[in-house]
């Protein structure tokens, strides 16, 4: 399968382009990048790949699918430009603005018979993917409450605005991780941090409770103006309890300059002493960490563009985490639990 990225900020080049070279079945063929910094460095990372003004020139080249990573407020436009255009696509999250204009976007998929999901890359962080294991194994028992925190000494990352903010950036992950690791939820209640010291008034951080449709309650938050660098995730259940904290593995390791196609038997593994500890009225032991690997989302999407497999993440799911931001959102102007 023949893709095209289309923007190469941070996240085209280190959150796309690396983990596409290294996917089974696709083919990076061309980039979209209009300022000549950023032409420049993608003639850099990848010379024999031609880069292209606009996301019309790269169609107009021929691709099969095309990656929609460019600033959250473009996002929509693009995505259906390339819909309508007959191609399959990526979008980056968040891709849509709200639910309701996620759901106008599936809606043109479907009619134009193209697959379009969303990148939730983070399904496949180590730490999620070794916690999900736990989960999984039963040693904890009925899971009570998940708890994620991901805070980030970033505050030039800063998405800017009424389309940007931290909730609808790492929270768009944070969120996901926990639907896809305990099911839909059913509440919602949030509060959120304000800032005015870029000019635009913005949200820098979030803590948002959910209660799932199981029963079991998730807490997520994060923060990129405190200072703080933390990645921790604990798990509680009627057995015991797993507490682990990490390092944010893949993106330590592209933003050094590492490719994941060079080492692929130990790309997304945690070091050792980061790994989590269950706790359990038998005693504590460490769980190795899983191996994770976001070019795994790129051969899965080229498989099921192919017909060959399911796709990672459809545009339900990506619809199903904007539902939760939106609820989270209003949930923090009224002080209220929202019901889904």
């Amino acid at each position: 399968m023949r893709i095209g990225i289309v923007g190469y900020g941070a996240g085209g080049r280190y959150f796309h382009a690396p983990f596409i070279e290294a996917a089974d079945g696709i083919e990076l063929v061309g980039i979209v990048a209009r300022s000549e910094t950023k032409r420049a460095q993608a003639d850099a990372d990848f010379p024999e790949v031609p880069v292209y003004a606009s996301l019309a020139e790269l169609l107009d080249a021929g691709v099969d699918a095309v990656t929609i990573t460019t600033p959250p407020h473009t996002r929509h436009d693009l995505v259906m430009e390339a819909i309508e255009a007959g191609v399959h696509v990526v979008a980056d999250k968040p891709f849509a603005p709200n639910a309701e204009a996620a759901r106008e976007l599936a809606e043109a998929a479907a009619r134009a018979g193209v697959v379009l999901n969303v990148y939730h890359n983070r399904r496949r962080d180590a730490d999620i993917l070794t916690l999900a294991n736990v989960l999984a194994s039963g040693e904890l028992g009925a899971t009570w409450r998940v708890h994620s925190t991901m805070d980030q000494d970033n505050a030039g990352s800063l998405e800017l605005g009424a389309s940007g903010g931290l909730l609808r950036d790492l929270g768009s992950h944070l969120v996901d991780q926990m639907l896809w690791l305990l099911g839909p939820a059913s509440h919602v209640h949030a509060s959120l941090d304000w800032t005015d010291r870029f000019g635009e008034r913005t949200d820098c951080g979030f803590v948002v409770t959910m209660t799932h449709a199981s029963g079991t309650v998730s807490s997520v938050s994060a923060s990129k103006l405190n200072h703080s660098t933390t990645r921790e995730l604990r798990a509680y259940g009627s057995r015991g309890s797993y507490i682990a904290s990490g390092a944010d593995v893949q993106a330590d390791a592209v933003m050094s300059g590492r490719r994941p196609v060079e080492e692929p038997a130990t790309w997304g593994i945690d070091a050792a002493e980061n790994w989590g500890t269950v706790s359990t009225k038998d005693g504590r032991g460490a769980i190795a960490s899983a191996q994770g690997n976001y070019a795994g989302f790129y051969t899965e999407f080229a498989r099921a563009v192919r017909g060959d497999g399911p796709e990672p993440v459809p545009a339900t799911e990506g619809i199903r985490t904007l539902e939760v931001l939106d609820a989270a959102r209003r949930s923090a102007l009224e002080n209220a639990v929202i019901a889904l």
